[in-house]
């Protein structure tokens, strides 16, 4: 995760989860089982074209951008879902100074999947799903979370899966004002030479 903080906003750039990986034990009243994403089922589910919130803590009343608001970009790539965000948001501009960003999240709903039995363990493969937020978390990441929500007026179990980062924190506060206080000198060389450049252009050089 690569975090770039400036005056008044803080750039975010990082995977939200890699695919084709096998998660953490996770459990269920099914018993624990192991999942990973498929390839691709990122990508399908963004080109749905529904809007994808970007938030604070998986909080609904924290929201902090979107898809649609043009401060929020998801793609996947070969590793997996990668973001890139800026927020203006106080809160999170401080705790990334502080180095106290934990993770990324984000909720879906899970709409098609696959069981296998294996290793005592049972595996999950999700092949497609609709993706509802991703989360900036400042807690310590548990991977994974559930509830029940009513959509449409349709019952769906909302999902979230939690991916911790370690952080390279660059702080641009400081070399901006001196580019706002030191304006570089002019190099009159370059102009010199573009003006020679248009003077043969002219001759028909």
């Amino acid at each position: 995760m690569k975090i770039e903080i400036r005056n008044d906003s803080v750039k975010l750039e990082g995977y939200v989860n890699a695919v084709e990986r096998f998660s953490r034990q996770i459990p269920s009243i099914r018993g624990k089982f192991i999942e990973q994403i498929v390839p691709k089922t990122f990508e399908r589910a963004l080109s749905k074209g529904n809007d994808v919130e970007l938030r604070f803590n998986h909080r609904p009343d924290r929201v902090l951008g979107s898809m649609k608001q043009g401060n929020l970009t998801l793609y996947e790539d070969n590793i997996g879902l990668r973001a890139q965000c800026i927020v203006t948001d106080q809160e999170v501009i401080e705790l990334a100074k502080k180095a106290e960003l934990r993770g990324w999240s984000f909720g879906f709903v899970a709409t098609k999947d696959r069981w296998e039995d294996g290793d005592g363990i049972q595996k999950r493969y999700i092949e497609d799903m609709d993706l509802l937020e991703v989360s900036l978390l400042s807690v310590t990441p548990a991977y994974v979370g559930t509830s029940v929500e009513s959509r449409n007026g349709e019952t769906y179990i909302i999902e979230s899966r939690n991916e911790e980062f370690n952080a390279t924190v660059e702080d641009l506060t400081e070399q901006i004002k001196e580019d706002r206080e030191e304006p570089k000198p002019i190099d009159y060389s370059l102009i010199e030479q573009e003006i020679e450049y248009f003077k043969l252009k002219q001759r028909g050089c």
